[in-house]
C-alpha cells in the first residue's frame, strides 16, 4: 500500500456529501423538536438495549445519524469528510457505503454484546442483594453502579433508612430501587457515527498507512498507521478502565474491527468491485 494519489478526486463526494446532510437535517431536527415541542428524537431513533421497551430494530441503523452536541456531530462529521472522502474517492460510492454501514452496525453489535455482559452481571449482583438485603449492602451495590444512578437521591434514601434500620418498608424499598438499575442500563441511548467513523478511519489507516496525519495536539506529523493503532489502544483502554464514561468506547472499537475484517476479505477475494 502506498500513500493516497487521487484520481478523479471530488472533495466531497456523492455518498459522503449525502450522509452529512442527513446527519446535519437530523441533528437540526433533534434540536427544535426537544425546544418547541419536547419531543426527544433521541429516544425514539438512538440505540436501546433488546430489554427496554423502548427499544426497536430499526435503532441499530438510525442511532448512526444522531448526535447528542455539536460538538458530537463536528468532530464526526469533519472525520467523516476528512477521511471517508479519500476512502469513497478510491473505492467508489457503492463500496464504500456498504464499508460505512457494516462498521456502524459492527459497532452497534460489540456495543450491544458488552452490554448484555454488564447487564447479566448486574443481574447476578440484584439477585445477591434481594437474598441478603441492608443498608450496606445497598449503598455497595449502588456505588458499583454510581455512573448510572442519581447518586444524590440514592444517599437521601439511605441516610433516611439508617433512621430506621429495620422498617421492612425500607428493605422492600431497596429491592425495588435495585430492580429498577436493569432498567434504567436498559434506557440509555447511544447516538453517533462513531462506530462507522473510527471503521473509516481505519480504512484509511490499513491503504494509506505512511501518508503523514498533522495533529493539532501534539502539534506533530504523524504516520496514519501509527495514529491509528494509538487511538485504538486508547478506545480500548478506556472501554475497559471506564475512562470518559458516557462514551461508547466499544462500540468505536467494534467499528474499526469490522472495518478491519472486511478489508482484509476484500483484499483476499482481490476483487475490484465488491458489486
Amino acid at each position: 500500500m502506498t500513500n493516497f494519489r487521487p484520481q478523479g478526486f471530488q472533495i466531497l463526494p456523492l455518498v459522503v456529501k449525502n450522509l452529512l446532510i442527513i446527519n446535519g437535517l437530523l441533528f437540526l431536527a433533534t434540536v427544535v423538536l426537544q425546544s418547541s415541542y419536547n419531543i426527544r428524537l433521541v429516544d425514539i431513533l438512538g440505540l436501546h438495549f433488546f430489554t427496554s421497551s423502548e427499544f426497536r430494530p430499526y435503532q441499530l441503523v438510525t442511532h448512526m445519524f444522531m448526535h447528542g452536541s455539536l460538538m458530537h456531530i463536528f468532530s464526526n462529521m469533519f472525520s467523516l469528510w476528512m477521511f471517508g472522502s479519500v476512502l469513497e474517492n478510491h473505492w467508489g460510492p457503492k463500496r464504500f457505503l456498504t464499508f460505512y454501514f457494516v462498521c456502524g452496525l459492527g459497532g452497534a453489535f460489540l456495543h450491544l454484546g458488552v452490554t448484555w455482559f454488564e447487564y447479566s452481571r448486574m443481574q447476578d449482583a440484584i439477585n445477591a442483594y434481594l437474598i441478603n438485603p441492608g443498608i450496606p449492602e445497598f449503598a455497595t451495590l449502588s456505588a458499583r453502579y454510581d455512573h448510572l444512578l442519581n447518586m444524590n437521591a440514592i444517599d437521601q434514601f439511605i441516610n433516611q433508612w439508617k433512621q430506621q434500620p429495620l422498617n421492612p418498608d425500607f428493605i422492600s424499598q431497596s429491592g425495588e430501587m435495585a430492580s429498577s438499575f436493569l432498567r434504567i442500563l436498559a434506557d440509555i441511548p447511544i447516538v453517533g457515527a462513531s462506530g462507522a467513523v473510527f471503521g473509516v478511519l481505519l480504512g484509511f489507516g490499513m491503504l494509506f498507512p505512511n501518508t503523514y496525519l498533522y495533529l493539532l495536539f501534539p502539534p506533530i506529523p504523524i504516520k496514519a498507521k501509527y495514529f491509528v493503532i494509538f487511538y485504538g489502544l486508547f478506545e480500548l483502554y478506556a472501554g475497559f478502565s471506564g475512562t470518559q464514561s458516557g462514551i461508547a468506547h466499544f462500540a468505536h472499537i467494534g467499528g474499526m474491527l469490522f472495518g478491519f475484517i472486511l478489508i482484509r476479505l476484500w483484499n483476499k477475494s482481490n476483487r475490484k468491485d465488491f458489486f
